[in-house]
């Protein structure tokens, strides 16, 4: 059911014929109320896509009533013509509903600098498609198709107190902050008003897809809305709300990262013992965006050296000779020198785990990534072909 488990909610995926595979491509959720509470965050790169120049402001009023979402194109670098095509999908949106333009999401996701004449006709023909096919159960089919490198759809759900939270997610490729390329949309039927609903989503995004840092490259696109109906009634205690928000986006992240492109280790980077959050983040994705750590790991090498390497370039507060390194739970480095045998280290399942104790305070920090493989390489030399 993912983003139409909870109360209030329609959704539908189609195809419009913007997949050369012929799959899914334009998905709709929306929102039947009572209320039509929304909020967003998105990318923090200054080149930002069409869809979310638009969708910027109109989540201005946080007032929602639905989210178009295409895959088979980004619509970004296309022009002035681009931003006419986001304008003219949520039109086209908000005149089958009989809503308010202004109340329309659009969210776009393929490759930069696609979005012609062919591609907007076909997302407009898509949105006419998509609206006929709303449907209580179509959760699924919005899924898969918001999909573009993605193997599989990403969906969670959670249902706590008398109210349900669902959400599906995209995203394989481009994963570093800003939000770790993706699109997502969360649905929910709990009470809640618009201040309270950003409130708990730039909590919730702040320690999960805001930290999956797959290969440093920020994307144009990235957006996560976050709709509440209110049909269950229900207003739940905010900070509940906001762990479970947050532990549905931990889920989702950790689903992106499991899927990402060409990867074949999901790394954890638990960074202990920092001297402030914000530094154990800083340590944290130094090393996930060390190409030279992650293509040991690929290697099944556990190169500690590369790690204390890569955190000497932060500005945190530590001492190179006083730094402890974990991988897989055997400590490999000990106060700036090796400690356990290489040969200890089991590198061969996929999942690692990294900890780095700087031993410079009390705050903590994890950070996912993925190691770097030649198949990562030939997907993305090959994508645009």
């Amino acid at each position: 059911m993912t983003v139409t488990a909870a109360k209030g909610f329609e959704a539908a995926g189609v195809v419009a014929g913007l997949k050369s595979t012929g799959k899914p491509d334009v998905a709709i959720v929306v929102n039947r109320g009572p209320a039509k509470v929304g909020a967003a965050v998105f990318t923090s790169n200054r080149a930002k896509a069409n869809p979310i120049l638009w969708s910027q402001q109109a989540i201005g009023d946080g007032v929602v009533e639905a989210v178009v979402l295409n895959s088979g194109g980004a619509n970004c670098f296309t022009g002035t013509f681009g931003f006419q095509t986001t304008h003219q999908t949520a039109e086209k949106a908000a005149d089958l509903l009989g809503v308010s333009a202004g109340d329309i999401i659009v969210c776009s996701t393929g490759l930069i600098g696609s979005g012609d004449e062919v591609f907007r006709a076909k997302v407009l023909d898509g949105v006419e498609k998509g609206v006929a096919a709303l449907s209580v159960d179509g959760g699924e089919e919005a899924a898969s198709a918001i999909m573009t490198t993605d193997t599989v759809s990403k969906t969670a759900v959670r249902t706590r107190d008398g109210w349900t939270m669902g959400g599906m997610a995209k995203g394989a490729g481009m994963l570093a902050p800003g939000l770790a390329t993706m699109l997502v949309v969360i649905t929910t039927d709990a009470v809640l008003d618009a201040a309270q609903a950003d409130a708990a989503l730039r909590a919730a995004t702040g320690v999960s897809f805001d930290r999956l840092d797959s290969d440093g490259c920020m994307s144009t696109n990235d957006q996560v809305t976050l709709l509440a109906s209110g049909a269950s009634g229900v207003t739940p205690d905010l900070a509940a709300f906001t762990a479970e928000l947050t532990d549905l986006c931990n889920e989702l992240a950790r689903k992106l990262q499991g899927d990402a492109e060409g990867a074949s280790h999901d790394i954890t980077i638990e960074v202990r013992h920092a001297a402030s959050e914000s530094e154990a983040v800083e340590v944290g994705r130094s090393v996930a965006r060390n190409n030279l750590f992650k293509a040991a790991i690929f290697g099944n090498d556990p190169n500690w050296g590369r790690v204390l390497a890569a955190i000497g370039t932060t500005q945190a507060a530590f001492d190179p000779y006083d730094t402890d390194v974990w991988m897989n739970g055997v400590r490999v480095c000990t106060e700036g020198g090796p400690d356990a045998p290489r040969e200890e280290v089991d590198l061969t399942p996929r999942a690692t785990h990294l900890v780095i104790d700087l031993k410079s305070g009390e705050a903590t920090a994890t950070i996912l990534t993925n190691d770097l493989t030649h198949d990562y390489v030939h997907e993305n030399s090959a994508y645009s072909s």
